[in-house]
């Protein structure tokens, strides 16, 4: 057991800091490289849909359907994958648009701002897409929490999509903060912590599950996983995949994602 737990929060440590690594790019390039991330984003997507429905879904109407029977355990597997989609929806609506990370933003788009005034608000919607990310990871650290504690085989790849999914928003975080203060190290810093959400998303319900943690929940659990992963690759990344201006490469990773999965989900048979 406690092997597991420190598994699962290796990984959530992995997929959350991992926007340190969109930190580090934003200063060491001149140009956002965009078709790297429009075929890594989709890739991510195509891992995480692929996973969600032919294996975490799975295992959340087994498990309920054991438990409650197949009529019942049926509505309770769909009604916590939709559940959890719709509470992920309103935090998303709660964050204001221009401060939302997965707006698509360039490292060339934003420019070092003359006056104090223009200096203040780069810093102020840094620092806000900081705090939105932080609210979009918890949930992503609960969800990449969960696999690890209950299939490492599957735990690997969703914290390596999420990681990816990861990178944008060290980028949206870092650019305006450095622009406003001049600050390389603050900047790699806010980017960085933003991404303890992740981790400590995971631990605190890991503490809040352990005390009730039985098969009902674990097939709640696997539903609402699904249901993060399936929102996070529809609304998060292949759009910003595909506002990067490649399409076609987008479409081309999210179909490598699939086949990686499902090539690796073989292996283990």
């Amino acid at each position: 057991m406690e092997g597991n737990v420190l598994f699962a929060l290796g990984l959530t440590l992995f997929a959350g800091l991992s926007t340190g690594i969109g930190s580090a790019m934003a200063f060491f390039t001149k140009t956002t490289n965009t078709r790297f991330l429009s075929t890594s984003l989709g890739f991510s997507a195509g891992v995480m849909i692929y996973v969600s429905f032919t294996e975490i879904l799975g295992k959340a109407f087994d498990l309920l359907q054991d438990n409650y029977g197949m009529s019942a355990g049926s509505w309770y597997a769909v009604l916590s994958f939709f559940g959890v989609i719709a509470i992920i929806a309103v935090i998303d609506s709660l964050v204001p648009t221009f401060e939302n990370p997965h707006e698509i933003r360039r490292v060339e788009d934003i420019k070092i701002g003359s006056g104090n005034g223009h200096k203040r608000s780069l810093l102020r919607m840094g620092l806000f897409i900081a705090l939105a990310i932080a609210m979009h990871n918890f949930p992503e650290g609960l969800a990449t929490f969960a696999a690890g504690m209950t299939d490492p085989t599957l735990a690997v790849p969703i914290a390596v999509a999420i990681a990816i999914h990861n990178i944008p928003e060290g980028i949206a975080v870092s650019v305006p903060i450095y622009y406003a203060t001049g600050k390389r190290r603050k900047a790699f810093l806010l980017s960085f912590a933003s991404g303890l959400a992740e981790p400590i998303g995971g631990l605190i319900g890991f503490f809040f599950l352990s005390t009730v943690f039985n098969e009902y929940i674990l097939g709640v659990l696997f539903g609402g996983v699904a249901g993060i992963m399936v929102f996070i690759s529809v609304d998060e990344l292949l759009p910003t995949a595909r506002e990067y201006g490649h399409h076609h490469l987008a479409i081309y990773g999210l179909i490598a994602g699939m086949a990686v999965m499902a090539v690796s989900l073989l292996l283990f048979i």
